[in-house]
């Protein structure tokens, strides 16, 4: 009786299906938990791309949560480097007169040292400058204007002598489409005999041009906490007006090394107050400039906070 090829493979043809077909079924399953440690499934957390919600890249730049989602592994403020994510602030000048009007002019400028020109907008502006003299005085929040070749101007004045920083805060958006968050900061001088202010002490409330603004909020090392602030005018309640598309703008700086955190609240006031989500990274001392608007003019109130 002769052997009829054609009625099946062979039994090598059949040891190297099973083989192969082991091989495949092996790297499926490798590949499916490899997926379930990353989207947290396999141990029962949360996934990190759903609490994530700012663009990749951004330092602690706190954005108000409705949420409150603890960001208790924040990294250190921004602004600390004139240098991150391959992008480096460039200022044509840093030495100002004290009290003299000048021009602050400056680039972004990428890793291959070229100006960035795409930028995204992130509060109705493309990019928010933030200036403070190194006792947290002279605090300014300034949008400079970028020309054609990617230099930013804006009109500065360094009201009194002394060592100041300056924070770029910007999103910038690759080719791709990409964007990435930075702030970076940088110094600025204003020659003359400096005198440095003792930081007041901290404090919950505080006045400024007729306003009483005070805020509730016990902010903690690592976790994010709620602080809600309230102005009052002479009649109660201030009839509070967006600016920059928000009902106030937060910001914290850590007296020592300057670290910065920009902190924008809820999108709708909260029993008539500005309610944000803060996380400090550290123990310290900080110094909150909480900008608000009412019948179209902007004003700053200043707080001292002592986290332990």
């Amino acid at each position: 009786m002769s052997d009829d090829v054609s009625a099946g493979p062979d039994r090598s043809t059949l040891r190297l299906a099973l083989v192969v077909g082991g091989l495949v079924l092996a790297v499926l399953l490798g590949f499916g938990l490899g997926r379930m440690n990353v989207d947290g499934a396999a141990t029962g957390s949360p996934s990190l791309a759903a609490e994530h919600t700012d663009p990749p890249g951004v330092a602690p730049h706190n954005h108000g949560s409705a949420t409150g989602v603890d960001q208790s592994a924040a990294t250190e403020p921004g602004g600390l480097a004139v240098s991150s994510a391959g992008l480096t602030l460039a200022p044509l000048a840093t030495e100002f007169g004290a009290g003299r009007p000048g021009q602050l002019r400056f680039q972004v400028r990428d890793a291959q040292r070229r100006p960035v020109t795409r930028f995204a907008i992130v509060h109705d502006k493309p990019m928010h400058l933030i200036v403070v003299r190194r006792d947290l005085t002279g605090y300014q929040h300034l949008h400079p204007t970028m020309a054609a070749d990617g230099t930013w101007s804006v009109p500065l004045t360094l009201a009194q002598p002394g060592l100041w920083r300056a924070y770029a805060d910007f999103t910038v958006v690759a080719d791709t489409g990409a964007q990435t968050a930075v702030t970076l900061g940088t110094d600025l001088v204003a020659p003359g005999d400096y005198q440095p202010r003792p930081l007041p002490g901290p404090a919950t409330s505080t006045t400024v041009d007729g306003f009483t603004v005070g805020y509730q909020g016990t902010p903690k090392t690592g976790a994010t906490v709620p602080l809600t602030f309230r102005v009052d005018g002479a009649g109660g309640a201030a009839p509070l007006e967006r600016y920059l598309g928000a009902y106030g703008h937060l910001v914290a700086l850590r007296e020592g090394d300057l670290g910065y955190l920009h902190v924008h609240p809820e999108t709708e006031l909260v029993d008539g107050q500005i309610k944000f989500w803060l996380t400090t990274p550290g123990p310290g001392r900080y110094r909150l400039y909480l900008d608000f608007q009412v019948n179209a003019e902007v004003r700053t109130a200043e707080f001292t906070l002592t986290v332990p």
